[in-house]
């Protein structure tokens, strides 16, 4: 293999703990090839102890800017010198660009999730969305679909000991956005069923269907979904949930957690090179590890 690394090639990395399963690099590196850019992208085990000296090297090496993951995507937010609109809003930070020393701290998986709806036709903006759990990627897309303009969301999660500081976070959303947002406890059936009905698109964003919940579903009532009805799952190992398969049988539009990852990749990666991602070269790549 040629290589092709220069004195002029330019860093990207991804910051994360644990790290060496990532297929970022892989797409990155394989995106960076078929468009001509001379520049490579490594993963670094970096941890919320070495964070700062981390983000600290994007300026230092003058890098086009950096991924975060697990666990690194809240404590970021402090060492930004200016956040995304997306980014202030969810609180968490998942890519870093780096215009002359000036870190900017965006968050791209929201935008993943609302470009992956055109995959399978499903439009919600100025409509109402149902989702089911409100950790961080449920977050990142509550923000982004707010900020973009879907009309009404009706968030459901377990009343447990988050549940008051969640309805504080997305009535501050809903304050700073044009969108209506509400919070109800997954228990109560009823109400679901009602928003369910009223909305375009039901979203799964808990790790129920995901080992070692593989078999269970985060909604125990089928009868609500109706075949005009996109259900999503931000899970993508198993590729089919239960909970995406039982919708299938009742004729919805379905979409895994696959586009999500794939598009807010391809938004990190507009952001550093101004160039679109090849997503047709890259796609194999995520759907294939």
């Amino acid at each position: 293999m040629e290589n092709k690394i220069t004195g002029h090639t330019r860093l990207a990395a991804l910051f994360a703990t644990p790290i060496r399963h990532s297929v970022s690099p892989m797409i990155h590196n394989t995106a960076f090839q078929a468009l001509g850019i001379d520049a490579v992208y490594l993963a670094f085990e970096v941890g919320t102890e070495g964070l700062k000296q981390a983000i600290d090297s994007i300026k230092n090496l003058d890098m086009m800017g950096a991924n975060l993951s697990m666990p690194n995507k809240i404590l970021a937010v402090e060492y930004m010198d200016e956040l995304s609109e997306a980014a202030r809003l969810i609180g968490a930070v998942n890519t870093i660009t780096n215009d002359q020393g000036k870190l900017t701290g965006h968050n791209t998986d929201g935008t993943g999730f609302m470009r992956s709806l055109q995959d399978i036709q499903v439009e919600i903006i100025g409509k109402k969305m149902t989702v089911i759990g409100a950790g961080g990627a449920a977050t990142a897309i509550i923000v982004q679909a707010a900020l973009d303009g879907v009309k009404e969301i009706t968030v459901y999660n377990r009343k447990d000991d988050f549940y008051d500081k969640i309805k504080e976070k997305l009535a501050y959303i809903s304050e700073n956005t044009t969108c209506t947002i509400t919070l109800n406890d997954l228990s109560d059936e009823t109400s679901l069923a009602k928003d369910v009905a009223e909305s375009a698109l039901l979203l799964n964003a808990t790790g129920v269907g995901m080992k070692p919940l593989q078999d269970q579903t985060p909604i125990q009532d089928f009868s609500i979904i109706r075949p005009d009805l996109a259900v999503c799952d931000v899970i993508y190992t198993p590729r089919e949930t239960e909970f995406l398969k039982q919708a299938r049988l009742r004729g919805a539009k379905t979409k895994n957690g696959l586009g999500m990852l794939l598009y807010q990749g391809a938004a990190a990666f507009e952001k550093w090179t101004g160039q679109e991602m090849p997503i047709e070269i890259v796609k194999p790549i995520i759907e294939n590890n």
